[in-house]
């Protein structure tokens, strides 16, 4: 069994009432509704969010039915995210599983997404704690502004670590960060306690991400996405933006001039682009990024004094070494 099973197996009690509960608070009168969310919801995903909610809880005290009301809001908000951003990019597959949009239309995709936030936002208000709801609050609000950050790098060229740190922190980040805080607001933890945890989610999310991206550098049917789809959708992540910033030369001014030029790229320029990073050190450079992320992670990790720590570095070396 890897760690990250061994984990889930732990957390097994309450990851299936979880799954009833998101169950439960997703039924509704209208039968395509109902159709359509059933269907959705035979792919659970890893689950790591809510996991990160829990293993938080259990770090500061122990899964209550707070904890777990918070962890079904978080991850119902993360799937209405999803959700609109296989709209938003014309996905018709997500993890080699047909989309909402492509199984039905954009109209109910749209709508069931709306739903999700709903959902989510009843959820967190049944905890009675204005923490959580705050939490959920501004998460929405970070995750549309994260994808709009993406959006105005890609047509304005911010070709810069800065830049797509900022994209990362609040698209994907901020989820994790989320997780965490709302596993202490449910059990009590101190406010220095949380900051720490919250410091340590948004290394793990920003890895999380990283990882993501290095996967568009590869040919891999498992991860449900082409090889340069990023590049498609005019996102320059990390391994280019490396390549580009660390070199000089008539070769790497050709490829910040593809990236500029306003068209679409075509495949054999996708292609060179790609090449280019993983010439140039590209990968290289976001997995040093990673194992950097990591060992502060780990820093802070070695500061609380709980079994439960060994849990969250192990969810952060799987994320690092993950194959989908």
């Amino acid at each position: 069994m890897t760690a990250f099973a061994d984990i889930r197996q732990s957390l097994q009690p309450e990851l299936t009432r979880l799954d009833e509960l998101i169950s439960s608070s997703l039924d509704s009168s209208n039968t395509l509704m109902n159709q359509v969310i059933g269907t959705y919801l035979r792919h659970k995903g890893k689950q790591l969010r809510p996991m990160l909610v829990m293993l938080t809880a259990r770090l500061f005290g122990g899964v209550n039915e707070n904890v777990l009301t918070a962890a079904a809001s978080v991850e119902i908000l993360h799937n209405a995210s999803l959700i609109h951003d296989d709209v938003v990019d014309d996905s018709s597959q997500r993890h080699g599983q047909e989309t909402i949009n492509a199984m039905w239309d954009n109209h109910v995709a749209v709508l069931v997404g709306d739903f999700f936030v709903s959902n989510a936002l009843r959820l967190a208000a049944r905890t009675a704690d204005l923490r959580v709801i705050n939490t959920i609050a501004d998460l929405g609000k970070l995750l549309s502004l994260g994808e709009m950050d993406q959006i105005y790098n890609a047509r304005y060229h911010e070709l810069n670590e800065e830049a797509y740190f900022k994209v990362i922190s609040h698209k994907t980040a901020s989820l994790f960060v989320s997780c965490v805080a709302m596993g202490g607001y449910c059990t009590g933890a101190d406010d220095e306690s949380i900051e720490a945890m919250r410091r340590f989610a948004e290394l793990f999310g920003l890895c999380f991400q990283i990882k993501d991206d290095i996967f568009d550098y590869f040919d891999s049917k498992a991860i449900g996405k082409p090889t340069g789809n990023d590049l498609r959708e005019g996102k320059v992540t990390l391994p280019l933006l490396h390549a580009l910033n660390s070199t000089t030369g008539p070769e790497s001014e050709a490829m910040k001039a593809l990236l500029r030029s306003g068209e679409p790229l075509s495949e054999e320029e996708i292609d060179s682009l790609i090449a280019f990073a993983r010439a140039n050190g590209g990968i290289e450079y976001a997995y040093a990024t990673m194992q950097r992320l990591r060992e502060e992670a780990a820093a802070i990790l070695r500061c609380f004094d709980s079994p439960v720590t060994a849990h969250f570095l192990s969810l952060f070396d799987f994320i690092i070494s993950r194959e989908v």
